[in-house]
């Protein structure tokens, strides 16, 4: 999404037929071809993966934004089952704890920031510090961050804050890649459902999701404002539409691999030494009965 759009979800269909071309070919041919996509995009992001260990010269972060159900934890599973789970780590982050609160907004969330060679993944990040706390904004009372009512100027400086610490991180060599799973209302529903009517589901139902729920609209506008103003061109936003769950994978799967592609990393150069070293144990062995 190109830096300064302002983002209307209305016009972003959520469903996987995102223009006629793929309305003539029809859901099951998009979505072989979908499934085709994710398999070449996995090995391809697991050769991707060894050169960005090997080479040692950029972090990835990727960040999941998304309502309740939207697919953040299966998109994960899918996408990155073909990589070491040695060079990636998956972070979430629960509600903040009084240390962190002693400290500002951005801190918890830069503990936990890929090394050079990594890729990390934010299950949702430091975007919820524009979305929950807007949607609740007694939650910022609570924490003695403001008092009495917030102003417009407060997101505003929060948004600046936010661009300015990814265009740190991309000065500093991170490829930040950051998805947004755009659901329906009705999509959201059904699979809440989905975990209330299947006992292997259970253990997903929160009563909280429910009460999130009623909120759909304030969401809706706080995610708009966020994507509006923090979408940038060292770090922008892709609208993921997310309510047939192979679409949003294959999607995401590709910007990833080809981001890191992009990148155009080498396997470090061997010295002269080293080379020596390499000849001389590969003749060794040569010879070893």
């Amino acid at each position: 999404m190109k830096e300064g759009t302002k983002v209307n979800l209305d016009d972003h269909d959520t469903g996987w037929a995102q223009n006629e071309e793929l309305k003539e070919a029809g859901e099951e041919a998009v979505k072989e071809a979908a499934i085709k996509i994710l398999e070449e995009n996995r090995q391809s992001l697991a050769t991707a993966q060894e050169l960005l260990y090997a080479s040692g010269a950029y972090s990835v972060l990727i960040i999941l934004q998304g309502l309740d159900a939207a697919g953040k934890d299966g998109t994960i599973r899918h996408v990155m089952s073909g990589v070491n789970p040695q060079g990636c780590r998956v972070q979430g982050f629960k509600v903040p704890t009084s240390e962190e609160l002693g400290h500002n907004f951005l801190w918890r969330y830069s503990k936990a920031l890929p090394l050079k060679g990594e890729i990390g993944i934010f299950n949702r990040s430091y975007y919820e510090d524009v979305l929950v706390v807007r949607v609740h904004p007694e939650l910022l009372v609570s924490q003695g961050l403001v008092t009495g009512k917030v102003t417009d100027k407060f997101w505003e400086d929060r948004y600046k804050d936010i661009n300015a610490f990814e265009r740190h991180l991309s000065r500093n060599k991170t490829l930040i890649l950051k998805f947004f799973l755009h659901t329906s209302k009705d999509e959201q529903k059904r699979r809440l459902l989905e975990r209330l009517e299947n006992e292997d589901k259970y253990w997903k139902f929160s009563s909280a999701d429910l009460k999130e729920r009623a909120f759909w609209g304030d969401y809706t506008k706080a995610y708009e404002n966020m994507l509006s103003n923090t979408s940038t061109k060292w770090a922008p936003w892709y609208v993921i539409p997310a309510d047939h769950k192979w679409a949003a994978r294959a999607i995401v799967a590709d910007v990833i691999t080809t981001g890191i592609q992009n990148l155009k990393l080498q396997y470090p150069k061997v010295t002269k030494e080293k080379m020596d070293e390499i000849v001389k144990a590969r003749e060794e062995l040569k010879l070893d009965d």
